[in-house]
């Protein structure tokens, strides 16, 4: 840019598009509201911050509407590269790098047999069950393809990509069971990658130790190769969902421990802001997206309210029973490998699983644009009514199953339960964190730690009475024996001049291993 050109805007000439400034600088703006809003009702056992930007985003799209006349409700038209490459992978992986790992580990047969075949249990579900009754109401010239991309849309998984290379038009055994091979593919690929990423990450940073000269650049390598995890994955064709979920486990688990006390607190805080402001954005842009008056014209104009009203309801009631099919089933195989009744999944533990994952959010909205528009728009009837439809369920959803989550938990597990009688919820070998991850990563999470105490042990009298050969005892054995050594983590930092030894390093509550 020349002196002239600097000097220019400088002095005030208006930027070439005005109007993406605006519409960049409203957002700002409502996420500053949401924030100050989401603050004052901490304390509030209906609300949360999701759906304080929800209905902040409806409030607006309402007062754009009102202004332009009823012509449009949004600033900003649905970007699939803005969503997918830009707001969701800082969510994804700052989920992974919370992650709980002694519990992850201790109920990692548990948390696969739900990621792996719950996933497969409710796509079908939800794919057949829209074959038979979405198919009876009319709606328009609907192929097999896009049933199976409504049970990918509604299983809130990343199996959409799995679509991509599955031939509806000729079903046969062979090619079903290619399909789930396939599946299976796409998720044990993209956990290796993610796995891959993070231990090149843990390595590079443990061998070369950016710290003793700047902090910045170990802070800046932990990010860049978080992202571009997740950009390999999609590059490849994998999901990148998964591949950046697991390296967000793997760096926590080694590469956190091999940077700087200051990089420790940098990182952890800064992976969960990025996180927050991409989820308070996307939920205010669903907000005001839910309003577009473009979709719901042409939705009035080609079909009744009624039949509008019977989609939306089918399409909940198959993710209601889908969800069922393999919470309840696959609890009670689950607690066919539990040894002691304080490690098994209790039916109101099941009850509130159950409950807690009916939300949807943005990302099944974004697969509906993805299936059933292009760069945003349609004017085909019946894709419109599936992307009204898809609307209609992820507000229903994070609205009403959001706003009763916390009253459910405080209903089926009084606190006095928790803290007075051992349960599963209690005791460090059970699945307590699996319930509460489910539970904590809806989007109308609840918050657990309000009136909640969970009882720890008092010492290690149970552990000692009655080890746990779980996944986890192996695993860290494993661990400590050739892992750590290699790619570092807590107590296997090398000292280096100038750099900190374990033993000075305090842990930040939340990252225990």
């Amino acid at each position: 840019m020349g002196l002239g050109a600097a000097m220019a805007l400088a002095l005030g000439d208006p930027p070439a598009d005005y109007a993406s400034i605006a519409a960049v600088g409203l957002f700002v703006a409502l996420m500053c509201v949401c924030i100050v809003v989401g603050h004052l009702l901490e304390e509030n056992r209906w609300m949360n911050e999701s759906i304080t930007a929800l209905f902040i985003g409806l409030g607006t799209g309402a007062v754009i509407l009102f202004a332009s006349s009823g012509k449009h409700s949004r600033v900003l038209v649905f970007s699939e590269d803005l969503f997918f490459i830009y707001l969701l992978p800082p969510i994804i992986f700052n989920a992974g790098f919370q992650v709980k790992k002694k519990q992850f580990f201790r109920n990692f047969i548990t948390i696969t047999l739900f990621g792996a075949v719950g996933t497969l249990i409710s796509f079908t579900v939800i794919s057949l069950g829209a074959l038979g009754l979405i198919s009876r109401l009319n709606i328009g010239a609907l192929e097999l393809g896009d049933y199976l991309a409504l049970g990918a849309i509604f299983s809130a998984t990343d199996s959409v990509c799995t679509l991509q290379n599955f031939d509806p038009g000729n079903i046969s055994s062979a090619k079903l069971l290619n399909f789930i091979g396939s599946f299976l593919y796409l998720f044990g690929s993209s956990t290796i990658l993610g796995v891959a990423s993070g231990l090149l990450s843990a390595y590079t940073i443990k061998k070369l130790y950016f710290g003793r000269h700047s902090t910045d650049r170990e802070v800046s390598i932990m990010m860049l190769m978080a992202y571009l995890s997740y950009m390999l994955a999609e590059l490849l064709d994998l999901s990148g969902i998964l591949t950046v979920f697991f390296c967000g486990i793997v760096m926590s688990h080694y590469t956190w421990h091999n940077v700087t006390e200051s990089s420790r607190v940098t990182t952890k805080h800064a992976f969960a802001t990025l996180s927050f402001i991409s989820e308070t954005f996307l939920f205010l842009y669903v907000g005001m997206d839910a309003l577009d008056i473009e979709k719901w014209k042409i939705v009035g104009q080609t079909y009744s309210p009624v039949k509008s009203i019977a989609l939306s309801s089918t399409i909940l009631a198959l993710v209601l029973v889908s969800r069922a099919a393999f919470v309840f089933p696959l609890s009670f195989v689950s607690n066919l490998t539990k040894k002691t009744p304080n490690g098994k999944i209790s039916f109101r533990q099941q009850v509130i699983v159950w409950w807690a994952g009916l939300m949807r959010g943005a990302v099944s909205i974004a697969l509906a644009y993805n299936k059933f528009t292009r760069s945003g728009h349609t004017q085909q009837p019946s894709n419109a009514i599936m992307i009204t439809s898809t609307i209609s369920v992820v507000l229903f959803s994070t609205i009403v199953f959001g706003l009763l989550t916390k009253p459910l938990i405080r209903l089926l597990i009084p606190s006095r339960h928790l803290s007075r009688e051992p349960s599963a919820l209690s005791e460090p070998s059970s699945p307590k964190s699996f319930f509460e991850q489910l539970a904590a990563n809806s989007p109308g999470h609840p918050d657990l730690e309000n009136g909640i105490s969970l009882r720890r042990p008092a010492s290690l009298r149970f552990l000692l009475v009655s080890p746990a050969r779980s996944v986890h005892h192996y695993w860290r054995k494993f661990d400590d024996s050739f892992m750590r050594p290699v790619f570092g983590g807590r107590g296997f930092v090398p000292f280096v001049p100038g750099s900190p030894t374990e033993s000075s390093l305090p842990l930040l509550p939340g990252n225990e291993n």
